[in-house]
């Protein structure tokens, strides 16, 4: 059994004892004694933990908090056929988005910037991706999922309801979505070896906050974006702005959908470690941002280290900026999120645990994490140096999918990220949760009919077998829903429970996603109560169960992490923006103009001199 995805390495089947599991598994099992030898972490994740080489690495099955529920027990998505459960069918996802999720309306954040919602978006690209049914045609005639509706594998579109608005207008029946793949031996592949598991999806990332959103998660993936010709340990970089900084270099291949318009532009999609980089202008800009602090802190230990060898510079600057992206996400960012309760909940890191298993769960990716989709606003700003509008002005979300020409053309990424720590996020409100940019035009101009982000996340849900809320609220030891009204404690608003009982008829029905961003926020958190416990239970998991944690004694001496406790964000666009001179303290932090904002040589910098030898030979 072998399996090659495209453009990733090679990814070996071997019959194990728990195929519903681990089947995909790294390296080949002749080279994995050489990975785990080695000081650094590997690309694919495997090795991080000695009694269990293959936890968090990339390719391999989701964790599971809680048993799959599927309609059959084994495969079959809850909702795919008309059973009633517990007396009533379950409600069509769009019918869920259109009732209680979709909305115009938007509340500005009083605390927080969009940067907010961009760092949490960067992070999920750093820790989980589904594998998608690698056919996009049903096995059963070989017609594309895009022009069918009906539930045939791997298609699994999401159906209108009758008089849904979208379907008046286009005619069409359905929108596009097909299966997650199953990992093998799992599913339907598992009556194969003559056993039944349920089905179980596969993470094509690793687990870790190892900052493979910038290296890759194979090996394959980081010699790509790496410029292995000049041996200094940098990364690939494309075309050399007027500002003298470089963009990422263009992804090569055939058209991409960054090209599906050749009249608006050329410009393919640039190349990063994930593949989702191009999907918004924000995101891509982060991106760029981090590509260049690799080759900035590669290019300061070339000259502290002149006789370091290419390899050890790329892998000590790559060790670096993942240590700062752990900094920044549990120091600065979390706060933010899970509050005083969660961070209390997550409790403080007490070293390297072994014991713990830091892979990603399947109703984190899922469902929990998706939390940032109702933290995005529908417009991205775009500042000058004055944090006035650029003359091409703001732009729709809708039109900024996929457009890395406008990075190139419409004043590089500065507008964007001024955007980003200058301006409002949005706030999750019960009554307002994804903007419409994101329900009604997600992706239009690639797809004949725009996709429903949140029709998506609750099919996606199905898919995967995510047992519905009230199970979470059990784990989470909050009181199990019976009645809707004893979901008032969590779901204060009346109007928000009767929209559930409508759609759902029980307690026992609800997805799990719509549940949780319809729970009213822990005060100062931006979590309900058991999005916060699935939260804290992820992001503990990922500290304490990391052998290569920046605060895990003997992974930095102590004077190299009193540096890296120095680190920000707010430093890092500073470094490595075009042109970006003044700036608040915290990016994530709303601030006034003029007095909020100060320069960036009043912010704390790194001082990369710890990392300079005292002598030819020996590495820090």
């Amino acid at each position: 059994w072998y399996w090659r995805p495209r453009k990733r390495r090679q990814c070996f089947h071997y019959l194990c004892q728990q195929p519903s599991v681990h089947c995909c598994v790294g390296p080949e099992p002749s080279s994995q004694r050489d990975f785990c030898l080695s000081k650094y972490r590997t690309h694919d994740g495997t090795c991080n933990n000695l009694q269990h080489p293959m936890w968090g690495a990339s390719l391999t099955a989701f964790e599971r908090l809680l048993k799959s529920v599927y309609d059959n027990g084994f495969n079959l998505p809850r909702g795919a056929t008309d059973r009633l459960h517990n007396g009533y069918r379950l409600p069509l996802p769009r019918l869920v988005s259109t009732t209680m999720i979709g909305t115009e309306t938007i509340t500005p954040d009083d605390r927080y910037t969009h940067m907010l919602m961009q760092w949490g978006q960067f992070l999920d690209h750093d820790l989980d991706s589904t594998v998608a049914a690698l056919s996009q045609s049903r096995f059963s005639d070989g017609q594309l999922c895009t022009q069918v509706c009906t539930n045939d594998p791997p298609c699994f579109p999401i159906q209108f309801p009758p008089n849904d608005p979208r379907q008046l207008r286009s005619g069409a029946r359905c929108m596009f979505f097909v299966r997650s793949t199953p990992v093998c031996g799992s599913g339907m592949t598992s009556l194969l070896m003559n056993s039944v598991y349920p089905r179980e999806q596969i993470n094509q990332l690793t687990s870790y906050i190892d900052a493979s959103n910038v290296y890759g998660s194979s090996r394959h993936e980081s010699e790509e974006i790496r410029d292995l010709a000049s041996q200094r340990g940098l990364l690939r970089q494309g075309i050399i702005q007027r500002t003298g900084k470089p963009l990422l270099p263009f992804a090569t291949g055939p058209p991409t959908e960054c090209m599906r318009d050749e009249n608006e532009s050329p410009i393919p999609c640039f190349l990063a470690g994930d593949h989702r980089a191009n999907e918004q202008l924000g995101l891509t800009s982060m991106h760029t941002v981090w590509f260049r602090e690799h080759n900035r802190i590669a290019t300061e230990l070339l000259r502290l280290n002149p006789h370091w060898d290419g390899d050890t510079i790329y892998h000590e600057a790559r060790k670096i900026v993942g240590a700062q992206m752990q900094h920044i996400t549990y120091s600065h960012w979390l706060p933010k999120i899970l509050g005083e309760a969660g961070m209390k909940m997550m409790g403080p890191y007490g070293g390297y645990d072994p014991n713990v298993n830091a892979g990603i769960f399947n109703a984190f990716a899922t469902a929990a994490f998706r939390f940032g989709h109702t933290l995005i606003n529908p417009i991205l700003y775009r500042l000058d140096q004055d944090f006035q509008p650029i003359h091409q002005g703001h732009i729709s979300l809708h039109r900024a999918f996929f457009s890395p020409f406008r990075i190139v053309n419409e004043g590089g990424i500065d507008p964007l990220l001024r955007g980003l720590f200058g301006v409002a996020g949005k706030m999750r409100v019960s009554t307002q949760l994804l903007n419409t940019e994101l329900t009604e035009r997600l992706f239009s101009m690639a797809h004949a009919v725009a996709l429903d982000l949140a029709a998506m996340n609750i099919q996606r849900g199905r898919d995967h077998g995510i047992p519905p809320y009230n199970d979470y609220r059990t784990f989470c030891n909050l009181t199990s829903a019976q009645t809707f009204d004893d979901l008032r404690n969590e779901i204060k608003n009346p109007s928000v429970r009767e929209k559930l009982q409508r759609l759902y008829g029980t307690p026992l029905n609800i997805d799990l996603f719509p549940a949780l961003m319809a729970e009213d926020l822990v005060p100062g958190s931006r979590l309900g109560p058991t999005l916060m416990c699935l939260l804290a239970t992820q992001f503990r998991r990922l500290r304490d169960g990391d052998r290569f944690w920046y605060e895990n004694p003997g992974v930095f001496t102590p004077a190299q992490l009193t540096q890296l406790k120095q680190t920000s964000l707010t430093r890092v666009l500073c470094d490595n923006g075009d042109n970006i001179t003044r700036i608040q303290q915290d990016v994530f932090a709303v601030a006034e103009l003029p007095h909020g904002y100060g320069s960036c040589d009043d912010i704390p910098k790194i001082d990369l001199r710890m990392w300079q030898d005292c002598c030819e030979g020996k590495v820090s």
